[in-house]
């Protein structure tokens, strides 16, 4: 059956020329259109508090899309907590780990990521088992994330954060399309709401994913695409394969899809692990030197960085040096010159008049004490006088009795 149109279940991409699906729309001239079939709902924090989970109580969490890493930030905002700057982040894939820096400065924080699989990353956290793990997700009771961490026996707890309501389909024709690519559970019940025939139609299903291929399984629906495979790891690039009429690896089934489908739920193996073959070398080739290229040019951003921070310390050093040798150059100086501020204050007649005007006062206490003599020298005299007065009054009387005995003679 050939494919010119297909409906994809996934919001459309930024830059078509930079995502995994630009070889179909121009190499093969197939006519894509994007449409999340659900929306995601963020449950309050009202009822996040009735799970009694502490954020604060773990030290590491795991994100499996952005969704999760969107509700995470903002239960945060809800609760009024802060994450710890230790905390250790798990990411699924490169791509959602940087999706971090829309909340936390990426480079200063502890993040860790697998290559491809979800199982990639239970081998790196392998090496943290000690960790307490925060699982942010959706209110699903299990899904092949949880799976995968049950039977790999880690010690986590589950948060729900988020829901998944189903949109309304009817305003596609489906007749028009020749295949449908779906990527969860709930792309299959928004499909099977809106069109209860949906497995009586003539239309290619393509699935990715265990949990979306059971729950195909389920409704009934046959699964035509399946991804990941080793071959097509990526759904683009089943698609592309089938396209160009190659063979199929299987069509991945609900029963055997564990040991084909490319996830591994084993963390650590005696064997080496085998890297997903791409059909066509020469996109295999270009893809390897694009990630190879934006590696290096990571490198030497870092480099960079690590040579500007350097120089800026060493920089500093010179300046702190510097301004300890003029320091320890100008203190004696300053010493020198505090002696000689002291000499001369020393030298000062001021100083020599205080001190003489001390004796001075203590000299004076004592010519007050000899005026006293004097006073009680002056009294005697007083009383001298008062003999003096006595005999000028004998005299004055002698003088009137001679008088008086003169004129009786006569």
């Amino acid at each position: 059956m050939k494919i010119k149109k297909i409906l994809i279940s996934q919001p459309a991409p930024a830059d078509l020329e930079k995502s995994p699906y630009r070889n179909l729309a121009k190499k093969h001239n197939v006519d894509l259109t994007f449409f999340k079939f659900f929306e995601i709902v963020g449950i309050p924090a009202s009822e996040f508090r009735k799970n009694r989970i502490h954020i604060s109580d773990y030290t590491a969490i795991i994100f499996n899309s952005k969704n999760s890493i969107d509700h995470f930030f903002r239960m945060m905002k809800e609760l009024r907590e802060t994450v710890n700057e230790d905390m250790k982040y798990f990411c699924s894939t490169e791509a959602i780990a940087l999706y971090l820096q829309n909340y936390i400065q990426y480079r200063k924080r502890k993040v860790f990521f697998g290559a491809q699989y979800f199982s990639d990353l239970l081998e790196i956290m392998g090496k943290h088992r000690d960790e307490k793990f925060l699982f942010p997700c959706s209110d699903e009771k299990q899904t092949e994330y949880t799976k995968a961490l049950d039977k790999a026996k880690f010690k986590y707890t589950k948060a729900p954060m988020y829901t998944s309501a189903p949109k309304d389909l009817t305003k596609f024709k489906l007749d028009e399309f020749d295949a449908i690519a779906l990527f969860s559970p709930i792309g299959v019940r928004s499909l099977v709401k809106s069109f209860p025939d949906i497995k009586d139609r003539k239309i290619l299903i393509a699935a990715f994913g265990t949990s979306t291929h059971a729950a195909l399984k389920e409704n009934g629906i046959k699964l035509s695409i399946a991804a990941p495979t080793q071959s097509a790891p990526s759904m683009a690039m089943a698609l592309e394969n089938y396209i160009m009429g190659r063979e199929q690896d299987t069509v991945v089934s609900a029963k055997n899809d564990s040991s084909k489908h490319g996830m591994r739920n084993t963390i650590a193996t005696s064997a080496k692990r085998t890297r997903p073959v791409i059909a066509n070398k020469e996109v295999y080739k270009h893809r390897m030197e694009e990630k190879k290229a934006q590696a290096a040019a990571r490198r030497a951003e870092r480099a960079a960085e690590r040579a500007k921070k350097e120089a800026a310390a060493a920089a500093a050093a010179k300046v702190e040096e510097k301004a300890i040798k003029t320091a320890a150059k100008a203190t004696p100086k300053k010493a020198t010159a505090t002696k000689a501020k002291t000499a001369t204050v020393t030298k000062k007649p001021a100083a020599t008049t205080t001190k003489a005007v001390a004796p001075a006062k203590k000299a004076v206490t004592p010519t007050k004490k000899a005026a006293t003599p004097a006073k009680k020298a002056a009294a005697p005299a007083k009383k001298v006088a008062t003999p003096a007065k006595k005999t000028a009054a004998t005299k004055a009387a002698a003088t009137k009795t001679t008088k008086k005995a003169a004129a009786s003679k006569k």
